[in-house]
């Protein structure tokens, strides 16, 4: 069956491809034709700038999506295709800035070292900087379409930029091809959403279980809802930072042996950057929400009514937010 599926889908794409080229070639050359009656070189002109641009066209496009001859990754570091597979990263790494020996002729594995150090920290730096910014995505937008939309796409974002600070010359697939990397080392097949925030509860709470009564307008009886919105933050935050870092392992690897420590020593990193994203971000999200509370009154969350269609991302969230507050009161009321 799944042979037969094969086989249609490559006789229709086949028929596809030749109808369109022939419809194509059909309507450049009646173009070209009309052309040659007002100058006779015109046409010939025309036809073969046409053909120059698709040729171009389509040279970029092979380039665009195919991808960089690579050698066969050493298993360790005395490995005989080391040399190649050196070569090849040192070919390929964009040279940092800050690196010591920027212009140094024969590049070896110290050379390299450094230079993937130096690579690695401002990856990092990148990484931090969208986890935060997903750490409020995910606190005020939990479970709404900007949220979910605007989280993949700075996720997207991240992988990219990573990627690019990592390689001189970009291709598409490769890309394509990390990215799935990165999903798939993901923890979202091991277990569910749920259990994630059972994973880094333990970390959210011994960040800021010392902070939180006093920042609260009403005590205690708001500590669930804004416990909520820590999580859904922290959640958003920890898939983000594990996002860049194993992004950053997977373009820094060099060995086999480095390709199988990549998820535990991912899961390290993220949990100690999620700490201090979730330490500098507490006191934000408290004070702003404490004092929004605190001007609109808590009587004002019953005037709050859904949204209707069309009626933007920001009342969208704002209703959100203001159910969910109204819930958590009326179950510990």
């Amino acid at each position: 069956m799944k042979r037969k599926a094969s086989l249609f889908l490559s006789a229709t794409v086949a028929i596809t491809t030749l109808l369109v080229v022939v419809s194509v070639a059909n309507q450049f050359i009646a173009l070209a034709g009309l052309i040659s009656s007002l100058h006779p070189a015109a046409g010939a002109f025309f036809l073969l700038f046409s053909s120059a641009v698709l040729l171009f066209s389509l040279i970029t496009g092979l380039r665009f999506f195919s991808l960089p001859k690579k050698p066969a990754l050493p298993t360790d570091d005395n490995a005989k295709v080391m040399a190649a597979y050196l070569a090849y990263m040192t070919g390929r790494l964009p040279v940092h800035p800050m690196h010591p020996e920027p212009s140094k002729n024969k590049k070896d594995q110290r050379w390299l070292r450094t230079n993937l150090k130096l690579l690695d920290t401002d990856a990092l730096n990148i990484t931090r900087e969208i986890a935060t910014r997903n750490f409020f995505v995910g606190a005020f937008a939990q479970n709404t379409s900007y949220g979910t939309t605007t989280s993949l796409l700075n996720n997207l974002k991240l992988v990219w930029n990573i990627y690019t600070s990592h390689n001189r010359d970009q291709h598409f697939r490769e890309f394509i091809t990390l990215s799935r990397s990165v999903y798939e080392y993901l923890p979202l097949s091991d277990f569910k959403k749920e259990d994630i925030q059972a994973h880094i509860k333990p970390i959210i709470q011994s960040a800021f279980s010392n902070t939180l009564s006093s920042l609260l307008p009403a005590g205690n009886l708001l500590a669930p809802f804004f416990l909520n919105l820590f999580l859904a933050g922290a959640t958003n935050t920890y898939l983000t930072c594990l996002a860049g870092i194993i992004a950053t392992r997977h373009c820094q690897t060099t060995t086999s042996e480095d390709e199988r420590e990549i998820i535990q020593q991912s899961i390290f990193e993220a949990s100690f950057m999620l700490k201090e994203i979730v330490r500098e971000c507490n006191p934000i999200l408290s004070v702003t929400i404490s004092n929004a509370i605190k001007k609109a009154g808590i009587d004002s969350l019953d005037t709050m009514h859904s949204p209707s269609a069309g009626s933007g991302m920001a009342k969208e969230i704002v209703s959100h937010l203001a159910s969910s507050l109204k819930s958590m009161l009326k179950e510990n009321g």
